[in-house]
């Protein structure tokens, strides 16, 4: 893992200004006969990529969408990056008269928040507790951040509405992503897909992308029943199908260490695992209600270190090849010189080519034509995320590795979505997930433990407030997962390395966060 470089990288975003997210623009027009960019349509990235030459950018790629993307990542990141200077100023004036009112100062200047009034009313006779100030800060940030994405996405409701829409007309009534737990895809709706967030799909982390099947199950169970008893999204008889989609990704800059943690770096393994679980899926659906049509399944790599996709193409009966995908990366370089006519083609050929592969590649036929309308305008909202990479990274991220602020547990803040703000274990009970919080903490001891920083670890639950007291069943799951944590690792816990913030949420996207229990989460 890469972290050797994450702390000059954080200073070198708090020197930059900070700026408000604005708003969308959909995509362009489009050729006779090939399909339309998603009414979504945000752009492009890439994989092995060519070097940027001049001020040149894709034809297709959005460069206004781009621009307000790199306001809100500037913004986001640029909280996070002003900690570590602003406690440093802070600590300097221990010995100065009036510390309270000057550190205040400082952090509210810088931050934009206020430390809680004990840490300074004590630190004459205490020291100032960085290690608690620290964390606070971070909690602090990422509630600010959270309440910027969540203001953004309900200025978003036509976008969403046209997304939904588009997944209807090519089929789908509702779509079901779990990529990998590592931070590098914390960005991959908002930022690689361009995905808004909505209610019609489901996002869930896991570590290897190695989701639950029986969850998933379930959460087919809960969409079928409703579209039985209310029509919503579409009727039983409409022939619309559920998607299951898993996320793998690898690094291109430095496969054997880079990849997939929880695989190893083994990029044949993360491959096959996914691909595995589609299986599984797709298998028990059938196995349990004898309705597998209805269920369609996706498989999708992502390089983070360009943020190009691979999208592995299905064959006519649906079924999915590891050898048998398009590589966006090439479709950028190839048609980066194009007409924006001869590029939407390009991508569209490119599809149907790999539907014509042999050998370990070979399937039955192409995709019906939702898929391959879906899995088109995926590739040309990535190809603007490939050339925003290119545009403000020189096309490969610096940090290539783990640059992570948090840990975040439990059901997440699905509404903050940006490239390695967090790592993220998505559990309910500590048993269930220890291994992903012990990676969690691993990474962290070499982000932050090596620098004298604590890990902070913000614990998320949402709940239905339709349900009776169903915010206290999920503060109290909150609570219950933090004393977990705490009795794991003790000596963090101890020395003060360990910091966590409890929160909750109701269901629906955007809705405020409540913290809970501020003062035992500042011990």
């Amino acid at each position: 893992m890469n972290t050797r470089n994450a702390y000059a990288l954080r200073a070198r975003a708090s020197q930059r200004q900070s700026l408000p997210m604005t708003g969308v623009v959909p995509g362009a027009a489009h050729p006779a006969g090939v399909p339309a960019a998603a009414p979504f349509g945000l752009g492009t990235r890439q994989g092995s990529l060519p070097a940027r030459m001049g001020g040149d950018r894709h034809v297709l790629a959005d460069r206004v969408a781009n621009a307000r993307l790199a306001q809100c990542e500037e913004s986001v990141k640029g909280r996070f990056a002003r900690i570590v200077p602003a406690l440093q100023r802070v600590v300097a004036l221990q010995a100065m008269p009036e510390f309270a009112e000057r550190a205040q100062g400082v952090v509210r200047e810088a931050l934009g928040c206020e430390l809680p009034a004990r840490l300074l009313d004590d630190a004459w006779a205490t020291g100032f507790d960085v290690k608690t100030a620290y964390a606070h800060c971070v909690f602090e940030a990422l509630a600010a951040a959270t309440d910027q994405f969540a203001r953004d996405i309900r200025e978003q409701v036509e976008v969403v509405q046209d997304t939904r829409n588009f997944f209807l007309d090519c089929g789908f009534h509702s779509v079901d992503i779990s990529p990998c737990a590592d931070g590098r895809l914390k960005g991959l709706s908002r930022y690689i897909l361009r995905l808004p967030l909505s209610s019609f799909t489901w996002r869930k982390a896991y570590a290897g992308a190695l989701f639950d099947v029986e969850v998933d199950v379930r959460n087919w169970t809960a969409t079928e029943l409703r579209r039985f008893r209310e029509g919503v999204p579409s009727t039983v008889d409409a022939g619309t199908r559920y998607l299951k989609v898993a996320v793998y990704h690898f690094s291109s800059s430095d496969p054997a260490h880079e990849g997939c943690a929880a695989h190893g770096s083994n990029d044949h393994q993360a491959i096959d695992a996914a691909l595995g679980r589609l299986k599984q899926f797709r298998q028990a659906i059938e196995n349990a209600f004898c309705c597998g049509a209805s269920t369609d399944i996706l498989l999708i790599g992502v390089d983070t270190d360009t943020d190009s996709v691979r999208i592995h193409v299905p064959d006519g009966r649906g079924d999915l090849s590891a050898y048998r995908f398009v590589d966006n990366a090439e479709l950028y370089a190839q048609t980066r010189a194009s007409t924006a006519d001869a590029a939407r083609l390009a991508v569209y050929e490119a599809v149907r080519a790999a539907s014509r592969k042999g050998g370990w590649a070979s399937g039955q036929g192409e995709p019906h034509d939702g898929m391959r309308r879906l899995i088109v305008n995926l590739l040309i909202n990535n190809l603007s995320q490939i050339d925003y990479v290119q545009e403000r990274h020189g096309g490969r991220y610096a940090d290539i590795g783990h640059a992570e602020r948090y840990i975040s547990v439990g059901d997440g803040f699905e509404e903050l979505q940006m490239r390695n703000v967090a790592y993220y274990a998505h559990l309910h009970t500590l048993e269930e997930g220890a291994a992903d919080m012990d990676v969690g903490i691993k990474i962290f001891r070499k982000l932050n433990l090596a620098h004298g920083l604590p890990v902070p670890v913000a614990i998320h639950y949402r709940y239905d407030a339709r349900v009776p007291e169903a915010r206290e069943r999920a503060t109290e799951k909150a609570r219950r997962v933090r004393d977990a944590i705490r009795q794991r690792y003790p000596a963090l816990v101890a020395g003060g390395d360990l910091q966590c913030r409890l929160s909750v949420q109701d269901l629906p996207t955007g809705s405020p966060i409540e913290i809970i229990e501020d003062q035992e989460q500042a011990r």
